[in-house]
């Protein structure tokens, strides 16, 4: 007789596979399925508090970023680019006075310079590593000993009376529209994008955190109702607990974002935009004074052609940067919402009417080969263009100051609205986790 072939052994079962098979069986029973319930609603509670403390943290910590990073990052770029816009602007001045420069000019100029040189330093310190900020920086800390010792022989010619020293004068001027400024540009667009990323970090709505909590609260709600029809108790003391938990949660998370999401946009529509808008007509001032005193150090050696007639470079681009000067103080007092806001921009409109006036009739003697009273309208000691130049930055310089305040004020109320929230949803959820818990083992302890 053949001998018998033993039974194959049984297969294995997975760990999963029996875990489902004793959940099926538990559920099967009321024990059991009370046990699925508190597990399910302790699970939600802390997932609900986990999510929120997540979303809410990366929010508050990019609203803090917006106060105390991007923008004073983005407001130092648009520093770092008047400085230099000014310290030209200096220069120019300074060789049109010859001899006759003034302590205060030069150490405009040398403020303007260090200050350049301060808010690289600053801007390299937060630079991420092979970013465009950093290959901006690179670039005007290679150019601004470049630039400054251009000045400096331009400034010992002309006191030597060559005429030399315009050309170096010009090629310092060359050097800091065409590589300069518009490196400084790159640097403050850079960080701009940068402030825009973090208002969009900031801002969302938590919509996971949103979902889970109203989910949690229904799910709690159900399992009440549910005991309720098997008790006929109204309540369950530790299911209460887990729910006003969950809702205080819930309304905190809601209402605090929405609070700081207010503060945010407030302090972007009501501080960011009319920052950059103040900036730019501060940058177009500064490029019109200096084409203004280029105009007279050229004396007419720098001409290009339209449609024919040759007109002076500097002398287009002055009257190019006055109208876009006109544009952004125009649009600076449409974003103005406050009369310590408007004030100034009205007052630099003002004075922008009159140097017009007084540049015409400085470009006027200059046309007719008047060039010392030319001289005399644009840098003289009364009645002087640089009068009125000096009136607008003064006030655009206030304008600035006081939309910054507004910024500070604005965004650092929205970042103060999640304050402790992220905290305070994982402490409630644990709460409500174990209010879950507690209330179903209290009908799970009616059953032994």
């Amino acid at each position: 007789m053949p001998a018998a072939v033993p039974a194959a052994p049984p297969a294995r079962r997975t760990a999963f596979a029996e875990g489902v098979d004793r959940v099926r069986a538990a559920a099967t029973t009321e024990p059991g399925r009370l046990r699925i319930v508190g597990a399910v609603l302790a699970l939600l509670v802390v997932s609900f508090g986990a999510v929120t403390a997540w979303q809410t943290g990366a929010r508050s910590a990019a609203a803090d970023d917006v106060l105390h990073r991007s923008q004073p990052l983005s407001s130092g770029a648009a520093g770092i680019y008047r400085s230099l816009a000014d310290a030209n602007t200096a220069a120019s001045s300074g060789f049109l006075a010859g001899g006759q420069e003034t302590a205060a000019l030069r150490d405009r100029y040398e403020k303007d310079i260090r200050s350049a040189a301060a808010g690289l330093v600053t801007a390299a310190a937060n630079a991420e590593p092979g970013s465009a900020s950093e290959a901006a920086i690179a670039r005007l800390n290679r150019l601004l000993p470049e630039y400054k010792g251009l000045v400096e022989r331009a400034r010992t010619y002309n006191r030597l009376g060559y005429p030399v020293g315009g050309a170096y004068l010009r090629y310092a001027d060359e050097k800091m529209q065409r590589q300069m400024l518009p490196a400084a540009e790159d640097l403050y667009t850079t960080e701009n994008r940068r402030l825009a990323a973090d208002y969009g970090e900031a801002t969302p709505y938590p919509w996971a955190a949103i979902a889970l909590g109203v989910l949690a609260l229904a799910v709690l709600g159900w399992a009440q109702h549910r005991e309720y029809r098997r008790t006929n108790r109204v309540l369950n003391p530790g299911l209460v607990a887990a729910s006003a938990a969950a809702a205080v949660a819930l309304l905190w998370l809601v209402v605090g974002h929405a609070v700081a999401r207010s503060g945010l946009d407030g302090s972007y529509e009501h501080g960011v935009r009319s920052l950059n808008v103040l900036h730019d007509a501060r940058i177009a001032s500064l490029k019109a004074r200096g084409n203004e005193n280029l105009s007279l150090v050229a004396r007419g050696a720098e001409t290009v052609v339209v449609g024919g007639t040759a007109y002076d470079i500097y002398y287009r681009d002055f009257d190019r940067d006055m109208a876009r000067l006109g544009k952004k103080l125009a649009a600076a007092a449409q974003l103005a919402d406050d009369r310590r806001g408007s004030t100034p921009v009205e007052a630099a409109e003002d004075d922008m009417a009159v140097w017009q006036r007084r540049h015409a009739a400085a470009r006027t003697e200059d046309e007719n080969g008047n060039y010392q009273q030319a001289l005399d309208k644009v840098i003289g000691a009364k009645g002087a263009t640089g009068e009125c130049f000096d009136s607008v930055d003064r006030n655009l310089a206030r304008a600035i100051d006081h939309e910054r305040a507004q910024f500070r004020q604005a965004a650092g109320g929205g970042r103060d609205a999640m304050t402790g929230l992220p905290a305070g949803a994982a402490v409630l959820a644990v709460l409500g986790a174990a209010g879950a818990v507690a209330g179903i083992g209290r009908r799970l302890s009616e059953y032994r």
